[in-house]
């Protein structure tokens, strides 16, 4: 989340530009943000969502690290509309999954949210400290970095989680395990 409160200095010092140019670079990782909202939004079902959390996140970092280096407008824009959905996917699904597994009486108590929240301004306060000592762009790549090393580690994390959540989906019956499991013994109890 940092990345949006380095956005005046690439506007101004990296892309030569003014509050125009910072508009078009927020307005760019908006649109992004909203084509990966109505993505995950247009979704049926929970299943399979758990894949795009490290792909999306990801993408956020390489659209991050790129970022870093572009010192043209359109490929910037174009690259803050990757960086908006693969953002956008990643929070959207993580949060989708986590509020489908966790139990009912426990569901508006996040420390998701509390976790998302509580740590953006230290992020921030980071990033701008990071951004003075080297710079906006190497910010920016490390954070890219961090971001994909993260995916990485999610993705090798998966199988592990899956068969964590798998009875929780059986459970609240988003698996339909038992209505098979209950429709094939019946099947087995008629004679041929």
């Amino acid at each position: 989340m940092p990345y949006t409160v380095l956005m005046p200095v690439f506007a101004n010092d990296v892309l030569h530009g003014g509050p125009n140019t910072l508009g078009l670079l927020m307005a760019a990782s908006g649109v992004g943000a909203l084509v990966g909202a109505m993505f995950v939004a247009a979704r049926r079902s929970v299943l399979g969502l758990g894949k795009y959390i490290p792909l999306m996140a990801g993408a956020f970092g390489a659209g991050l690290i790129a970022f870093s280096f572009t010192r043209v407008l359109w490929l910037s824009l174009t690259l803050m509309i990757v960086t908006g959905l693969g953002f956008m996917v990643q929070m959207a699904a993580s949060n989708t999954v986590l509020q489908t597994i966790v139990e009912e009486d426990k569901r508006g108590r996040s420390f998701y949210t509390i976790a998302f929240m509580g740590t953006a301004p230290f992020g921030s306060l980071l990033a701008g400290g990071v951004a003075e000592r080297i710079g906006a762009p190497h910010t920016l790549l490390f954070g890219g970095i961090g971001c994909i090393l993260g995916a990485l580690w999610f993705a090798r994390s998966l199988p592990a989680l899956r068969r964590d959540v798998r009875p929780i989906y059986v459970k609240i019956s988003i698996l339909p395990e038992m209505a098979v499991a209950i429709q094939q013994s019946t099947e087995l109890s008629v004679p041929p």
